[in-house]
């Protein structure tokens, strides 16, 4: 993409985030002055609606823009008949709102399409949070009620095949466009319906991207980009919401498009732009508690699936037993993430959950498998201010008695916080070459003989 192309991007993405604040604050001072009247209206209006569109015709239905347009002029026709006189500013309330009920997730909506927007946090019906620029704002959006918030969760979960209620009042599942979301109600959660939403960019951030968040250098994205390259297993580390996931779809873009890759997800989330990808995502118990399908059935599946790499979004238990088995036995170049605080309990917490797998294996085999298996660990941290940073690029060297030897090899460390808030840092290289940089070269990938001089970026 070309310096004006990118410059044009921008431009293009500033305007709709204009354009979304003007109409997110427009709705919320006419909630806010009107709230009883105006969802009484909507109810009522919002259910002849859905009585006049059983006669659409399917072609309508299934475009969304001629769908959008057909509910506006129902909802003009009915209004017309209304005896009260409604305005203006009013009436497009109403017709958004009705269009966000019918065909998008209801006052969520304009929160969802907002691209400034990275996460929105449902607590109850009349409380809904978002993460805008790093930063926690409570919002002026809101539900009728408990039904109203179950209603949307049952509208997302549904065309995946998934379900809650009391006997399952937890779910994972995702939206259309791969953002990932995760529903809990009561009585688990006693403020009402939870829904949280991790949205993802309409266009998948590149490693260009990384490096103007200043996420990380050029010369670590050099680096990293070689270590795909030259088929590393790499392990993703970080705590929640520090950008585990978007590293691993950048990391997952560095793949030679003419390789079979397999990902495996609780709920598909990865966007890679590859044209051989197979996706497998994991299936919960039905109704009577039977027929699941773990992330562990999925990564034992698809090592008969002739992958040459298997990317698997998160492992969280038993499935690293069989992740490490995978990278062990000639399934070079697998990617995944994992929760941690540092590229050391990483480790401390693959050996946990290769003890969940139910196998009694001694300690210092467990640590074997993952030194053999695991080249390179990339922590990752969300920062005070919101940003989010690559803070550790570590190599696993090997075993030194009982012990996991690492090198860091790429560091980040904070230096201050500006007036207004902002982290102060620097990304330095330790000056230390690594020990798989022989399997860099027979790859035929040369780096550049500065890239691990001991230097400050």
């Amino acid at each position: 993409m070309s310096l004006l192309q990118r410059l044009e991007k921008q431009k293009v993405l500033q305007l709709e985030k204009e354009e979304h604040l003007d109409i997110s604050s427009s709705r919320r001072e006419l909630r806010q002055s009107n709230r009883g009247q105006l969802q009484e209206i909507i109810l009522n209006l919002h259910k002849k609606v859905i009585q006049e569109l059983k006669d659409v015709p399917e072609d309508i239905k299934e475009n969304p823009d001629q769908l959008a347009k057909k509910i506006e002029t129902i909802v003009n026709n009915l209004l017309d008949q209304e005896e009260q006189t409604i305005a203006r500013t009013q009436r497009q309330l109403i017709i958004a709102e009705i269009i966000d009920e019918t065909i998008g997730f209801g006052p969520i909506t304009p929160l969802l399409n907002d691209p400034a927007i990275s996460e929105v946090m449902v607590n109850g019906p009349h409380q809904v949070y978002v993460e805008r620029d790093g930063k926690l704002m409570l919002t002026g959006v809101t539900f009728r009620d408990n039904a109203h918030v179950l209603h949307i969760i049952d509208k997302i979960v549904a065309p995946i095949g998934r379900r809650i209620d009391e006997s399952m009042p937890m779910v994972d599942a995702r939206l259309p466009d791969g953002s990932r979301v995760n529903a809990i109600i009561p009585p688990l959660a006693l403020n009402g319906p939870t829904i949280t939403i991790r949205k993802f960019a309409r266009d998948p951030y590149t490693v260009d991207d990384l490096i103007k968040f200043g996420t990380l250098t050029p010369q670590m994205a050099q680096f990293l980009e070689a270590c795909v390259k030259a088929r590393l297993n790499i392990v993703v580390s970080g705590g929640t919401g520090s950008g585990k996931t978007t590293t691993l779809n950048v990391l997952s873009s560095f793949i030679p498009p003419d390789e079979r890759i397999i990902t495996i997800e609780d709920a598909a989330e990865l966007q890679l732009r590859q044209e051989h990808v197979i996706t497998l995502e994991s299936r919960p118990p039905n109704i009577e508690g039977k027929g699941a399908i773990t992330i562990r059935d999925l990564v034992r599946n698809s090592l008969r699936m002739r992958p040459e790499r298997i990317v698997v979004g998160e492992v969280r238990s038993g499935e690293a037993l069989d992740m490490l088995q995978a990278m062990n036995t000639g399934h070079d170049g697998s990617l995944t993430t994992g929760h941690a605080n540092s590229p050391r309990d990483m480790l401390a917490r693959l050996e946990t959950m290769v003890l969940m797998a139910g196998m009694d294996l001694p300690i210092r085999a467990i640590r074997e498998q993952i030194s053999s298996a695991i080249d390179l660990i990339i922590h990752q941290s969300r920062l005070r201010d919101g940003s989010r940073r690559i803070t550790h690029i570590t190599e696993v060297q090997g075993m030194e008695g009982e012990v996991i030897i690492l090198q860091d090899l790429f560091t980040y460390r904070q230096t201050g916080v500006t007036e207004d808030g902002k982290i102060k840092g620097t990304f330095q290289s330790t000056g230390i070459r690594p020990k798989f940089i022989h399997r860099l070269e027979a790859s035929g990938i040369k780096l550049p003989l500065n890239i691990f001089s001991p230097s400050v970026f």
